[in-house]
């Protein structure tokens, strides 16, 4: 099996962005020496407990101090930027880190309203123009727009030898079907989506074009996990990582609760209620146990590699969930 990471760089309580930041890069090294395929950084703005808004800058710094594992955008929020500009970017890095990059493509804005607006000033007409956006940005990764075309001889320099991987992230068939057209690779966030990854694998492979990036279609499914050496205490963990995200949403919390906090929280009725339907999304447990889910969820959707999102309040028990679940499953 296939194994990759997927990092919010998440602020816990009584840490600072920095931290939160540098802990990604523990993560990554940890990642990079323990066989994981690759690490994605995710792009947030101004969401109160998420450090990283430029992924690019992050993904340099980790790129720069790791030595095999590949390194990416889950994703870059295409609506906000001008394709070139992206290209420019992700061809720098994968010019910097040969045959490294990976380069998510996203259409959420990453954020509210208001960081919305201050980013872009079109954005809901450009999520509507997501698939010419694409387009024109594989066409400067691959160099070839038509001759008549105005970019025909703009080149997103520096070209590197190896170019940077194209994935379009999504949560549903409308992902799935913008991926198989361009003949890029897909990742379903399973983690996050009410929809039928079944359905949208199945429309992905079916419709797939080979479109000089990939000969046959590459699939991933992202899932949460925690793993520790006991059920409570894996639950326990992951108590932390639901109630921080049922009061975010809530906007009563910034940042992640420590297990104390997590004990001395007096649970209401509905929260109870949205930690058991969270739970139903999130893998936990023993090192047999979340060994025995990702199988099942390997066997489920047939994919090429499962991305796995850990959210801790410790560090040490995300390294530790990475480390016990590849001890089980990356031979190590």
């Amino acid at each position: 099996m296939k194994l990759g990471i997927l990092d919010q760089s998440p602020i816990a309580t009584g840490q600072s962005a920095q931290e939160a930041l540098q802990a990604s890069l523990q993560l990554a090294q940890e990642g990079d020496r323990l066989g994981y395929s690759r690490i994605w950084l995710t792009e947030h703005h101004d969401l109160p407990g998420l450090a990283c808004s430029v992924p690019e800058v992050l993904i340099s710094y980790i790129g720069a101090q790791t030595k095999n594992i590949r390194i990416g955008s889950g994703a870059v929020l295409l609506p906000h930027y001008k394709p070139y500009r992206i290209a420019e970017i992700y061809n720098m890095l994968a010019t910097l880190f040969p045959g490294r990059v990976d380069m998510g493509i996203g259409r959420a804005p990453g954020g509210s309203a208001e960081a919305t607006m201050a980013l872009s000033d079109n954005f809901l007409q450009n999520v509507y123009k997501m698939p010419e956006l694409v387009q024109e940005l594989l066409n400067f990764l691959r160099d070839e727009f038509p001759k008549e075309h105005l970019f025909s001889n703009t080149s997103a320099a520096p070209i590197p030898k190896v170019p940077p991987e194209p994935w379009i992230l999504g949560t549903s068939g409308k992902s799935a079907k913008l991926a198989a057209e361009n003949g890029t690779a897909y990742a379903f966030g399973e983690f996050m989506s009410e929809n039928d990854g079944l359905k949208s694998l199945q429309q992905y492979r079916e419709n797939f074009q080979t479109k000089g990036f990939l000969e046959e279609p590459k699939t991933i499914v992202s899932v949460a996990a925690i793993c520790a050496e006991t059920e409570e205490l894996a639950k326990e963990i992951a108590l932390s990582n639901t109630l921080w995200k049922i009061q975010s949403e809530q906007r009563e919390r910034k940042q992640v609760p420590s297990i104390e906090e997590v004990r001395n929280h007096d649970w209401t009725e509905k929260e109870k209620v949205l930690m058991e339907t969270m739970h139903e999304k999130l893998i936990f447990g023993t090192p047999s146990q979340v060994k025995y889910r990702l199988l099942e969820i390997e066997e489920k959707y047939q994919a090429d590699e499962i991305m796995l999102i850990t959210i801790t309040h410790k560090l040490e028990d995300r390294l530790n969930s990475y480390r016990l679940i590849a001890k089980e499953l990356l031979n190590n």
